[in-house]
């Protein structure tokens, strides 16, 4: 593992809870449990020697190798700001980092597929807890967005194999993510929230994009909805929202006149034209619908989770947020500010400079970090974000290295809260 993966093992002064971890899933993930008449839906097939995932029968290269036998080492794009990095700006274009340099390349380890190899890893490195996020499963809802019965069944058999084989509360150190859709209804996601809270999750991931329904896509956050958010609220559970596919690539494709889909290791159109063109948030549009539709104004105590976005969206949102209470405040029911810094917990994802954002006015018990290890945007080396807080005063160092995400989840010494 040393000659892939470089981390200091470090005992800090805190419990250290990592707001974004990942596992790549085994090969039947997303078909051991799935029902016989939806069998065809999710295959592997051989493409000129190479195993590629097939969507209904449309082979696809969002990830290039759904195996993961072989995959870029953690940190490999070079976005680590502990490590020379800049952040993240966008993605790896092929399998190259900033600057053209080819990413390290590394076989898939027993940590990366399965709980006790990588609870003992996370110990070596001196994490205490994590959230663990899917990888392989992003794939699916923009892909079937035609047919909302495909989309619950396919989470929820990947659901059934993530509660198999990760459980949902591993040691209470590894908390794994299922995935909730409400392209079916507020019934089947009542019914899918219920049971994964009924086997102790604590934390779910909805797709950060308009619902692919039966009736066209729409908001997460309309009021229709208010019947699951009315039953998330009941059972304080936290709303993981990941980066992931949320189909936005169908707006510049058009410019280029493309058609293929997005793809998360390889350039997508034209750089030049990329790079500039209008910004397209996925992420910013959320939160403006959960704000902006009332979403968090209805349900006050709903926890919002953003996780894996970069921490440059942060500044313009948030200086927005405040420009338009001052200069409209009619549009809204009540301060957006006040909203956002009750409803959203931020990962600060390659931030620099988290002082800053503090001083802006965020609360810092909102402020998360999260490596994104093992893969190549995130870091290699988790808790070496400590020398960025390090100039913080030490209860703030503990709320953003853990103690934020842990007041949230209601775990370690905010268990019985």
């Amino acid at each position: 593992m040393s000659d892939y993966i470089e981390f200091t093992h470090r005992e800090l002064p805190y419990p250290t809870f990592d707001a974004d971890n990942h596992l790549y899933e085994n090969k039947d993930a997303l078909t051991k449990h799935l029902p016989r008449e939806y069998k065809d839906v999710v295959k592997y097939v051989e493409v000129d020697g190479r195993i590629k995932l097939a969507v209904r029968n449309t082979i696809s290269d969002y990830i290039p190798n759904p195996t993961f036998a072989k995959v870029a080492a953690p940190g490999a794009a070079g976005y680590d700001v502990t490590k020379g990095g800049h952040g993240m700006t966008g993605r790896p274009s092929g399998m190259t980092g900033p600057g053209g340099k080819k990413m390290m390349v590394m076989p898939g380890i027993e940590a990366f597929f399965d709980p006790e190899p990588r609870y003992r890893l996370m110990k070596e490195m001196g994490i205490d807890r994590t959230l663990l996020w899917p990888t392989l499963v992003s794939i699916l809802e923009e892909r079937v967005a035609d047919d909302p019965g495909v989309v619950v069944a396919v989470l929820h058999a990947f659901n059934q194999w993530m509660h198999e084989h990760w459980s949902f509360n591993y040691q209470d150190a590894i908390y794994s993510t299922p995935i909730i859709s409400l392209a079916d209804g507020n019934d089947t996601a009542i019914k899918e929230l219920e049971l994964i809270a009924s086997r102790g999750a604590k934390i779910f991931l909805i797709r950060v994009a308009p619902v692919p329904t039966w009736k066209g896509r729409k908001s997460f956050a309309l009021p229709e909805f208010d019947p699951f958010w009315q039953r998330v609220q009941e059972l304080d559970l936290v709303v993981g929202m990941h980066s992931g596919d949320p189909g936005y690539t169908r707006y510049t494709n058009e410019w280029e006149g493309i058609t293929r889909e997005f793809s998360a290791f390889r350039g997508n159109g034209s750089p030049a034209f990329i790079a500039m063109s209008s910004e397209k948030s996925n992420l910013v549009d959320a939160l403006a619908s959960i704000i902006g539709h009332g979403l968090a104004t209805r349900f006050p105590k709903l926890k919002f989770m953003p996780v894996e976005f970069g921490s440059g969206y942060i500044r313009p949102f948030y200086t927005k947020l405040q420009r338009l209470w001052d200069e409209s405040p009619r549009l809204f029911l009540e301060n957006p500010v006040e909203v956002f810094n009750r409803n959203v917990w931020v990962h600060i994802f390659h931030e620099a400079n988290p002082k800053q954002l503090i001083d802006m006015g965020l609360p810092v018990d909102h402020l998360m970090w999260g490596s994104d290890f093992p893969h190549p945007e995130g870091m290699g080396d988790p808790l070496a974000y400590h020398e960025i807080v390090q100039g913080l005063p030490a209860a703030q160092q503990e709320l953003i290295m853990g103690g934020s995400l842990e007041k949230a989840m209601k775990v370690g010494k905010y268990a019985a809260a």
